[in-house]
């Protein structure tokens, strides 16, 4: 009897992982091509490239990121992938540096390193001058100085104490809850209240030219911006070591003077920006309708080239739908591939996307036809797998069809979810959405929004593997019998990239 348990035993052992695949299939031949296309003849580094260093930063409403996403479209269709388009909507003023000089003079003379907030307004011309050092100053103590503002270079922050000097943790390490996103520097209310006070007084004034210090070190800076119109300023973002000499000098009684002149450019005849789409038809006649759907964002700050953030994401969307393309795959349903612009200034073109397409009650039925959103965007590296946003029923999914490329890096889903990124904009909507997870290491202290967020950051190897795993996630979501399973998310958000 018990040698015929065990032999029973046995067997059933031997079949588990049978019933196990049956389950959740992976198709290995399928698998085998993805990388043999992908390692051996890849377009992912060369597309990269031509973001980076061709074309450069790619502000959102700039011609630069409208260059980038002709581009794109342009390279799908040299790859015969299907209906490769851009889709315009419409944006605001676009924007660009034509031209900045700032510099200390006296008491004796050394270049600054700094870059113009992106939508700045010019100088009026070139401003030398002593700076007025308002920064930190109560709204009381700002009141007898309100004279000495207009036309004036004013340094609008106090010295800088708190820097960005950590990356957030990396939740593939380690089993358990492991806190997700950036960590967060607190503001305190007396502070804030400061900062409001002298925003307006500003605005009422008139500053010649605004300087502003960052939480970088070592000469990184977080430059970022908006558009506020009427309300618009010349404003420039100095690296915080820069910034703090100026400041301590001006402290211990040093004369100093600054030479500034800052000259933009605003771009309101088109205001559209452009997001681009392609896709792989469905070929099941009960699944084609049916979509699959991967992004990331091609849009950029204007410091550095987004070779991080996100020339990268953008390049291997593209080249999982290239190397689709080029094996010859046949998926059940559509795969579609959208390169989003906006992102930056507010996931603005996704939204737009799901705006037009699958929000509301009208479009109920396109919102069905939805299987899956992925999103690659924030880190840089290997993906090391999802954040599955609390959804335990699609993590045991991406649990099986993670197992095979865990030779190229693939550690482990997540169960949390990530805030700020893309497949926000469709979880909102009630449609399964998940972002990678990737590697942090110097990601939110020195490349993230920053001027050195440059090619160097990125390296080929990460490119293949992120574009054949992504490929491989996409065919085998198109091609099972029911679509990824929804979980509503959490009311809380979890802080984003």
């Amino acid at each position: 009897m018990r040698k015929l348990l065990s032999a029973g035993f046995a067997i059933w052992l031997g079949l588990f992982p049978i019933v196990a695949t049956a389950q959740e299939p992976v198709d290995s031949a399928i698998n085998a091509r993805i990388r043999d296309e992908g390692l051996k003849r890849s377009k992912v580094y060369e597309t990269f490239t031509h973001f980076t260093e061709v074309i450069g930063p790619r502000l959102t409403g700039t011609p630069a990121q409208k260059a980038a996403a002709e581009y794109a479209r342009d390279k799908l269709k040299e790859w015969n992938v299907p209906n490769a388009r851009l889709e315009p909507w419409e944006f605001g003023r676009g924007w660009t540096l034509e031209k900045q000089t700032i510099e200390m003079i006296e008491p004796r003379y050394m270049p600054l390193l700094g870059y113009a907030e992106a939508w700045s307004t010019s100088t009026a011309g070139e401003i030398v001058g002593t700076p007025l050092m308002l920064g930190g100053k109560t709204a009381a103590e700002l009141e007898p100085l309100r004279s000495k503002i207009k036309g004036a270079i004013v340094m609008s922050q106090p010295i800088q104490t708190v820097f960005e000097d950590k990356d957030r943790p990396q939740p593939t390490t380690a089993q358990g809850d492991v806190p997700i996103g950036q960590p967060r520097h607190p503001v305190d209310q007396a502070t804030r209240a400061n900062g409001q006070a002298l925003t307006q007084m500003l605005r009422q004034e008139g500053p010649g030219v605004v300087l502003r210090t960052s939480m970088g070190m070592h000469g990184t800076m977080f430059v970022l911006g908006r558009d506020n119109g009427a309300n618009a300023q010349p404003s420039i973002v100095l690296a915080a070591e820069h910034y703090n000499l100026i400041a301590r000098m001006i402290q211990l009684g040093v004369t100093v003077k600054l030479r500034v002149n800052l000259q933009t450019r605003f771009y309101d005849q088109d205001k559209n920006s452009y997001n681009v789409l392609a896709e792989l038809p469905g070929t099941d006649p009960a699944l084609k309708d049916e979509v699959v759907m991967l992004g990331a964002h091609l849009d950029s700050w204007h410091s550095g080239t987004g070779a991080s953030d996100n020339a990268d994401g953008a390049a291997v969307a593209m080249e999982a739908l290239r190397i689709l393309k080029t094996i010859g795959a046949q998926p059940k349903r559509t795969i579609r591939v959208a390169i989003w612009s906006g992102e930056e200034e507010g996931l603005l073109g996704s939204t737009k996307y799901v705006e037009r397409y699958l929000k509301g009650d009208d479009k109920k039925s396109e919102r069905e036809k939805m299987s899956v959103y992925l999103n690659i965007d924030p880190g840089t590296g290997p993906i090391y797998g999802f954040y599955m946003e609390n959804n335990e029923a699609a993590k045991a999914i991406f649990d099986a069809w993670l197992e095979p490329w865990r030779d190229l890096g693939m550690r482990r889903n997540v169960l949390p979810g990530i805030g700020a990124t893309d497949h926000l904009s469709f979880t909102r909507v009630g449609i399964p959405g998940f972002n990678v997870v990737q590697e942090y290491s110097d990601y939110d202290v020195r490349m993230h929004h920053t001027n050195v967020d440059m090619f160097e950051r990125v390296r080929e190897a990460d490119l293949q593997q992120n574009a054949i795993v992504l490929a491989s996630f996409l065919y085998h979501a198109a091609m099972r019998k029911e679509k990824i399973p929804f979980a509503k998310p959490a009311t809380s958000s979890t802080p984003g990239p």
